[in-house]
């Protein structure tokens, strides 16, 4: 249960930070999808969630399109598949056969397909906090993405994003202007299977490591750089 209060804003439990750290762990990219339709309704609630994510300067410079046309989901598999044959020829021996068995689109069965695109030069915000970091932007799309994806997990959604495609032939397949960057392919539908293990763990691709190796300290980098100076 949430309590609210006018002055401190709502007090969340201990029940809903123990079901919201669930709901992180099952997030998970899906790529396996069963053909049933996304209703309108749920497909318009997680895009207005979605459009909650904070952004640089309160731009939304976010831009969802939803890939509707059989031309325009062929033209963007045959993207991806000319992307994954190329990928695929980088990789030599176990890693190649790895590679290989991984099922990384869910391009040709997923009904709710979305290219999600950042305008570069918004008017909206004034240009507030990106004249030095313009790439904050992007950020901000990848904030409205995550939070579309938490949305349709808990109304049992998968989301699938697929990133080996060329985005300029996607972008010009889908008619984007020119100020529009590609930032997420999004295939979204039912998944097949239900699962909080990522399936390039299971599949022997990349085990997930320990937070510990990711965290550091300015004393600890300054040392380094010291050390290495020296």
């Amino acid at each position: 249960m949430i309590s609210l209060s006018s002055q401190s804003g709502p007090c969340f439990s201990e029940a809903f930070e123990n079901q919201f750290e669930l709901l992180l762990k099952w997030r998970r990219d899906v790529r396996h999808f069963l053909p049933d339709p996304v209703s309108q309704e749920d497909l318009d609630h997680i895009l207005t969630v979605a459009d909650m994510a904070p952004s640089v300067g309160n731009s939304q410079p976010w831009r969802f399109v939803v890939v509707e046309t059989q031309e325009a989901r062929h033209a963007v598999y045959q993207s991806f598949k000319t992307a994954n044959n190329a990928a695929l020829s980088g990789y030599r021996g176990e890693k190649a056969k790895t590679y290989a068995s991984l099922k990384l689109s869910g391009i040709e069965v997923a009904p709710v397909q979305l290219a999600v695109f950042c305008e570069q030069d918004p008017e909206q915000g004034a240009g507030l906090g990106r004249q030095t970091m313009p790439e904050t932007l992007n950020y901000s799309v990848v904030s409205a993405i995550y939070n579309l994806w938490l949305a349709a997990r808990i109304r049992g959604i998968g989301v699938g994003w697929v990133s080996i495609l060329d985005p300029e032939s996607v972008s010009a397949t889908l008619g984007a202007p020119n100020s529009w960057q590609l930032v997420a392919y999004l295939c979204i539908g039912y998944p097949i299977q239900e699962t909080d293990v990522p399936e390039l763990e299971t599949k022997g691709w990349q085990e997930r490591t320990a937070r510990e190796s990711r965290i550091y300290s300015d004393r600890e980098l300054r040392g380094a750089d010291k050390v290495k100076k020296g």
